[in-house]
């Protein structure tokens, strides 16, 4: 490959790479409102032990999407423990996750388990599937979610 083939292939990778890796990041999230999980407040969850809608006032990029909290501790703790407080299946219902779907969540549907959150869609999934056979949910929906996470939902 001479000098300018390689420059070309690198300029290619890079006009390429980065809408490429946002594109994954919203694949991989559930966004609503311009932030994940319709910008309600996941440290909230833990801390408020209810559903708690953001501000983009205390906003955050972790994983290339947008996070909103509830106020400026909420945001600290979240940058300082991302992981610890980012919603199962990237805020996607956890029913769903178990069937191998992406599926929008809806805020007051929510379980904390092992300190992990997890979101549903419907009482239906939440009360029947979700809480109705917790271990079971959880276990397929992490097998599934290795295989659907940066799949569009659309392609499910």
């Amino acid at each position: 490959m001479n000098k300018f083939q390689k420059l070309a292939a690198a300029s290619l990778f890079a006009a390429f790479a980065v809408p490429a890796s946002n594109a994954f990041a919203v694949d991989e999230h559930f966004i609503g409102d311009a932030a994940v999980v319709g910008g309600y407040d996941v440290v909230a969850y833990h801390t408020v032990g209810a559903p708690t809608k953001g501000s983009a006032d205390f906003s955050a990029t972790y994983q290339g999407v947008t996070w909103h909290f509830a106020s400026q501790e909420n945001l600290d703790l979240f940058q300082a423990e991302p992981a610890r407080y980012a919603p199962a299946y990237g805020g996607w219902c956890s029913a769903g996750a178990s069937k191998g779907k992406k599926v929008p969540t809806k805020p007051e549907l929510w379980a904390i388990v092992d300190d992990q959150l997890y979101l549903n869609s419907s009482p239906v999934a939440h009360n029947d599937l979700f809480l109705a056979n917790t271990e079971t949910v959880i276990r397929k929906g992490e097998s599934n979610w290795k295989q659907i996470f940066a799949t569009p939902r659309g392609d499910l």
